[in-house]
């Protein structure tokens, strides 16, 4: 070899960052670092010990104590002495929308609070300090023992109940039971609560959310993904409700910023709460996402998204309206597509099938296991195949009818307020529509006349009207239209309501015809139709006999529930697939096999290495970004590639100052790439150095990671991660918040 292919291997190992090393998968408990999980991490690069990163029982704080969890569906961490916190920007995503308005849209804009008295509190927002876990395995045991000898089993709702009530008694915290291994084991997490979360900060989405969903789950990506949150307290530093009086909070701990960077190869720890994940799942359960759920939700939700794209990009204020919709809808659509994709791709099937193969060889060494568990993969078998047409129905039906369009919800809300007036009049509320035998006469003679606006019936109302007026009755209308046609053309008969079947029949089946029908004649498909009928007198009848109302609400999906429960007969699907974590749970444990329970919203631990990957046969991805792929995805023409002319200035300029590095710190990191194990609910945790300190944070995973909520694909799955050294350039240049880069002392 030649010293020009030396050196253009060195050069692109260097490139690679060694990816393909074997990453260390895991979601691992934040409590049960042992000996052993504590030497592989410091053997991949860890500085600190087990107990530097948790120690609920030690004086002093750990690195786990400056991580919250933001309602366990974000992540986030304290990064001051005066309670800063920072997390994703699309966790905050729905509070920045709340607060914008026409004249001052902040998810344009960005929302910068230049002085504390401009922090914003943001309603009901609660964030969560984990205090400790207690494993009360043995006390949920002896529960369930004593229950089922009294002939009365306890379930889980009244089990986390009972503990819960008690622990928070005892502690005076808030108490959360977690099961794991759906049952196996049971942990008690103890929190601190605070309820005074205010708005300091978030970027423009042409920032945050440059490449939009274009670039979503993608790689290379260009996102300066974060905002920040402060938490305040009662003056005497307790928790406590919003008041003018609470100040910033004094936390226990707080994490350390590193602007000394990172390289391919360097040791990365992620600290937080992953929402869900369901890698004890077998083959069938697989099969069944991977063939039936998915692609029905994935075909259907593509063209509503592109129903409201297309209205968002003919008209700003419909944007607004609808970005945060969009952006869920999206995030999920686009989720569950790559899910197939990988799902296919790595086979994944196939390998549970491996899994079970053993496992059932497992079973039949023992004969207690083969009494308990010899049958259950077949029975796994029969189930899946009994249900695969009720389970299409009722896919179909949720994507059509339930969640087709954002006025259901006004629909949905409607029929909520519909009980709360029968109750408040002393009737039995009883669904109104019935399958075979029409209205019941008892709530027909229902005939009392009211208005919305004449009568306060609380907050349901306040409901409807609000979720009215954030909707577009065009886009709600061609949302409608589409949802009827794939509802009749998909759903079978069998499963329609009356109002269904003589629509349908009316109008000789024609789609079109029975969309503009019942939508021409609804009081919620014209705005003045709506304002005056809720402003006249009417029975509730009257409003519960709207042809929308009644197109959407007259089946209910108890009606597809016993339809798939018919089918599963008397040992259902969610019972098989307990036994089968139990079972796989039991043959890794008796054969030492170190394992992790599935995510559940509890702290975790995942550790890996900076690196790149090769997604494809002869494509090599580097492991980050920089703002010179800004420059190269800008298109002023297109929404989710815009820049503001100041933001295309300070990126051409390409002035890192102090937050540069280099000889001449010319150089700025914009994303990168490790191969810790994350899923949802980890957005916004903190990407930790070998010592415990910042470098950026996590806010997305790549498409060939889809299949990890069932199974983590070596050298495959990837988090994307902001580099911290961006957040505080984009903070300090961008937005000239040199408050906070003091607070930070930087």
């Amino acid at each position: 070899m030649n010293n020009f292919k030396k050196l253009m291997l060195f050069a692109l190992t260097a490139l690679l960052g060694n990816f393909s090393a074997k990453a260390d998968e895991g979601m691992w408990m934040i409590h049960a670092i042992d000996a052993a999980l504590e030497k592989k991490m410091q053997e991949r690069g860890l500085e600190l010990s087990a107990g530097e990163i948790y120690n609920a029982d030690a004086p002093g704080a750990a690195v786990a104590d400056a991580v919250v969890s933001m309602e366990f569906g974000c992540t986030g961490s304290i990064i001051s002495d005066n309670g800063l916190l920072i997390t994703n920007h699309h966790c905050a995503y729905g509070d920045v929308h709340k607060l914008s308005t026409p004249d001052h849209n902040y998810l344009e804009e960005g929302f910068w609070a230049m002085r504390s008295d401009e922090e914003v509190n943001i309603k009901g927002k609660k964030v969560y300090f984990l205090k400790k876990v207690l494993d009360v395995t043995d006390e949920v045991n002896q529960m369930k023992a004593g229950a089922d000898m009294e002939g009365k089993p306890m379930g889980m709702r009244k089990l986390s109940y009972q503990l819960e009530t008690k622990y928070s008694n005892e502690t005076g915290l808030e108490a959360w039971l977690a099961s794991m291994w759906d049952g196996s084991k049971y942990y008690m997490a103890l929190y601190e609560v605070y309820g005074d979360i205010r708005l300091v900060a978030a970027p423009p989405v042409s920032s945050a959310a440059f490449g939009g969903d274009i670039d979503n789950w993608e790689w290379p990506q260009h996102k300066c993904d974060f905002a920040m949150y402060r938490v305040y307290t009662a003056p005497d530093g307790s928790p406590a409700g919003y008041s003018k009086d609470n100040v910033p909070m004094k936390p226990k701990a707080k994490l350390n910023i590193s602007l000394d960077g990172y390289k391919a190869g360097d040791y990365t720890m992620i600290i937080g709460y992953p929402g869900s994940t369901n890698r004890y799942s077998n083959s069938y359960e697989v099969n069944f996402y991977e063939t039936l759920r998915h692609p029905i939700c994935n075909t259907l939700r593509g063209k509503q998204m592109e129903i409201i794209k297309g209205w968002m990009d003919r008209d700003p204020e419909i944007r607004l309206k609808y970005s945060d919709y969009f952006f869920s809808l999206s995030n999920v659509q686009e989720l569950y597509s790559g899910e197939v994709d990988c799902l296919g791709r790595f086979d994944v099937v196939e390998k549970k099938e491996v899994i079970e193969k053993e496992l059932q060889e497992w079973i039949e060494a023992s004969p207690e296991r083969k009494e308990r568990w010899g049958n259950l993969l077949n029975d796994l078998k029969t189930k899946y195949l009994a249900v695969e047409t009720p389970e299409r129905n009722i896919n179909f039906y949720r994507e059509t009818v339930v969640r087709g369009t954002r006025v259901s919800r006004i629909c949905s809300k409607l029929n909520s307020f519909r009980t709360t007036v029968m109750t408040s009049q002393g009737m039995t509320p009883k669904k109104l529509f019935e399958l075979k035998d029409g209205p019941d006469p008892a709530e027909t003679e229902f005939s009392r006349t009211f208005t919305f606006r004449g009568k306060d019936y609380g907050k349901q109302i306040d409901a409807m009207l609000k979720e009215y007026e954030g909707i577009d009755l065009r886009v709600e209308k061609d949302l409608f239209h589409y949802a009827v046609g794939q509802f009749y053309e998909n759903v079978e008969k069998a499963f329609w309501g009356e109002y269904h079947k003589e629509i349908f029949e009316k109008n000789g089946g024609d789609c079109e015809k029975i969309a503009a029908e019942v939508w021409n004649n609804s009081f919620m498909a014209d705005t003045e139709r709506f304002d005056r009928f809720i402003s006249e007198e009417h029975t509730l009848d009257d409003y519960l006999g709207d042809p929308l109302f009644r197109f959407l609400q007259e089946v209910r999906i108890t009606v597809f529930n016993d339809a798939t429960s018919a089918a599963e007969g008397e040992v259902s699907r969610t019972t098989l697939n307990k036994e089968y974590t139990h079972a796989l749970y039991q043959m890794r444990l008796d054969k030492g096999i170190v394992q992790y329970p599935d995510a559940n919203s509890t702290m975790r631990i995942t550790y890996g290495t900076v690196g790149g990957y090769e997604p494809y046969d002869g494509v090599i991805c580097d492991w980050k970004t920089t703002p010179a792929g800004i420059l190269e995805k800008y298109n002023p023409y297109d929404y989710d590639f815009k820049l503001s002319d100041r933001q295309y200035l300070l990126y051409r300029k390409g002035d890192w100052g102090k937050w540069g590095f280099g000889s001449d710190s010319s150089l700025m990191y914009v994303n990168f790439l490790t191969d810790n194990d994350i899923t949802g609910g980890n957005s916004g945790s903190p990407v930790l150095n070998s010592r415990g300190e910042l470098i950026g944070l996590a806010f997305d995973g790549n498409k060939e990671s889809l299949s990890s909520d069932v199974w983590c694909e070596n050298g495959y799955n990837k988090c994307v991660c902001v580099d911290i050294r961006f957040v505080l350039w984009t903070l300090d240049r961008y937005a000239g918040m040199t408050r906070i880069i003091e607070e930070l002392g930087l």
